[in-house]
């Protein structure tokens, strides 16, 4: 098997290397990731400018990309040929609800599985303190043993809690609530700027991917690529059928 692992963290995260070296008691690893940090880039792919691919000495065969981590991705399953795993992270800081949106790390896996591959993207809180991968080690080696093996999951959203993992539950996307926020503020100059941040959330939906992850299991969302609304699409097609003839 091969595993192209990336992240939105940066080639030097803690989290790529971590999860680099579990997936390689899986199979054949190297990783492609972005030279800096890219949190929060979404699905963005650079088109304005080259890419440059550079090697990177790490514990495996690793490169950094001027770009984001989809483009990571792309170049990495252009240039290294058959691929049949994308896994992306370990990122720091979850990617849960309508964060899934900008996840740069979910980003990843997604180009994986538009380009033919099975992606799964992996994510931790990122407390005060950067978390202890070696200790995340065993939940993460079960979380692959078991999605490995499920070639009809082609893109799979994983969120582990801060603490030791009580068990996996499957989830759904929490979609209820939003929790980004603009705050205003100055910098020395008086100048007024704004922070993109992000809002405590306190409500949660038993089931969801965040109702997990605050209750201590690993989250394992499937998603697919198809944002099609169908119940609404089969409402309006519905609507505007014409009428069957009479006699």
């Amino acid at each position: 098997m091969r595993i192209l692992v990336s992240n939105d963290d940066g080639v030097y995260s803690p989290g790529i290397a971590a999860l680099a070296a579990v997936g390689a008691e899986f199979g054949e690893v190297r990783i492609v990731a972005p030279d800096v940090e890219r949190s929060s880039a979404g699905h963005s792919i650079t088109s304005s400018i080259p890419l440059t691919c550079k090697h990177t000495p790490l514990a495996v065969d690793a490169y950094r990309v001027n770009g984001t981590p989809a483009d990571c991705v792309a170049l990495g399953m252009t240039q290294w040929g058959r691929v049949d795993v994308v896994l992306s992270g370990i990122n720091l800081g979850s990617n849960l609800g309508n964060a899934m949106w900008h996840s740069g790390t979910l980003a990843a896996a997604k180009q994986g599985a538009l380009m033919g591959a099975r992606g799964i993207a992996l994510s931790i809180p990122a407390p005060t303190d950067e978390p202890d991968f070696k200790a995340l080690g065993p939940a993460v080696r079960e979380v692959l043993k078991l999605l490995l093996p499920e070639q009809a999951l082609r893109l799979v959203n994983v969120n582990f809690p801060h603490e030791h993992p009580k068990g996996i539950r499957w989830t759904r996307q929490s979609v209820r609530l939003y929790d980004g926020k603009v705050v205003a503020g100055h910098d020395p100059m008086g100048r007024e700027h704004y922070w993109f941040t992000v809002q405590p959330i306190t409500e949660t939906e038993d089931g969801t991917d965040r109702w997990a992850v605050e209750h201590g299991y690993v989250s394992v969302t499937p998603l697919r690529l198809d944002l099609t609304d169908e119940p609404a699409l089969a409402r309006r097609a519905s609507a505007s059928a014409e009428p069957a003839p009479t006699d």
